[in-house]
């Protein structure tokens, strides 16, 4: 089958449109600015959030455009990165033609528009992630994934900047919520208690290893229950509910056949003048160090692949991630966003330790690929 490029299937005009804000930089902004611009929603800031993100977003997803469509080792030919590069190109198309912001109507249609390509691009990371799982089954006799570092250096990036939309896009759109609940900007909360997002996806996750294996191991949270600082809670909670998630499965497989009790695993919550740190410990037998380096490349993953043969139906499913290889190195990306970081550390043989580290000052700019 021929392989649709963009010059065969775009105008000339807006194949150069994209190239040309493909080739500008971006604009970062930190959690501070976006949580001092967000406290007072006027319609004059609404208007100026609008307009800032009708420049910005077209440079965003033009250098996602430009990136998928040169892909090394025919990754750009496969259809479901086609699919995701279309879905780009159809949504800078859509805010390039959106004519200029000038009044509150303006404003208010844009932010319609802005919520659809947010919908719009639900289905990118199972739709990327059978492009990756095709090129993976192509090179398997050749070569290993994990041996294709610009691979998930792309990934890295490409997963970043989404985090970033997405991020931008549900800003500006929550600050239009009438009824928003005490303490939150838009998606930004000024008060997270990370001991509460920590009790709730430890709820999610051990509701799910309870679904799975019939049982779930203790997790012990240790840390002070009124600690809160500024930070968006949904990343906060996507993160420890996938470190737990993991340390569950690890410990659950470990003692499900022994008759011995599971050792419960710790949460422990730490204040720093400079981060917020959470660590995750469990004794779920560890990762050998030669397979450190392997939880951090995209589609590693001890849990069986929701890939299957039924290709086209992934397409359409809903977006459930496990199993996919990209819980550890996206959690990592959405700390590194707004200047965290995280980083496991493994004994083979006993457990393994993440850190969690979270910026609680604010000041870092969103990290742009």
């Amino acid at each position: 089958m021929a392989t649709r490029r963009l010059k065969d299937t775009l105008s000339k005009q807006l194949l150069e449109d994209i190239y040309r804000c493909g080739e500008k930089k971006l604009t970062g902004v930190s959690l501070k600015y976006m949580m001092n611009f967000g406290s007072f929603p006027t319609k004059k800031n609404l208007l100026i959030s609008a307009q800032f993100l009708q420049k910005e977003l077209p440079v965003r997803l033009a250098h996602r455009v430009t990136e998928l469509e040169n892909l090394p080792y025919g990754l750009s030919e496969k259809a479901p990165v086609r699919k995701v590069r279309d879905w780009y190109v159809d949504s800078f198309r859509d805010l390039r033609s959106f004519p200029d912001i000038s009044d509150y109507e303006d404003e208010s249609k844009f932010t319609d528009l802005i919520q659809r390509i947010k919908i719009r691009h639900n289905g990118v990371m199972p739709t990327m992630a059978l492009g990756i799982h095709q090129l993976k089954q192509d090179l398997k006799k050749k070569v290993g994934l994990n041996e294709l570092p610009e691979i998930h250096q792309f990934l890295d990036r490409f997963y970043m900047s989404r985090i970033g939309i997405r991020m931008l896009i549900g800003q500006h759109v929550a600050l239009h919520q009438p009824d928003t609940l005490p303490g939150y900007i838009g998606l930004i909360c000024t008060r997270v208690s990370p001991v509460d997002v920590a009790q709730n996806a430890i709820e999610d996750a051990r509701s799910l290893c309870m679904r799975i294996y019939g049982s779930s191991p203790e997790v012990h949270v240790y840390g002070d229950p009124n600690l809160t600082f500024t930070y968006v809670p949904t990343h906060l909670h996507q993160m420890v509910f996938e470190l737990v998630k993991n340390s569950l499965r690890a410990v659950e497989e470990r003692f499900s056949k022994t008759e011995q009790d599971p050792p419960p695993i710790r949460l422990v919550v730490a204040d720093g003048i400079e981060d917020v740190t959470i660590k995750i410990s469990d004794e779920g037998g560890g990762i050998p160090r030669s397979g450190i380096s392997k939880i951090w490349t995209y589609l590693y993953s001890t849990a069986k692949s929701p890939i299957s043969d039924c290709q086209q139906q992934l397409l359409e499913a809903p977006q459930v991630m496990a199993g996919y290889g990209y819980g550890l190195p996206i959690s990592r990306l959405y700390a590194r966003y707004f200047g965290g970081d995280l980083q496991v550390i493994s004994m083979e043989g006993y457990g393994t330790d993440a850190y969690l580290h979270l910026n609680r000052l604010g000041n870092v700019q969103e990290a742009l690929p």
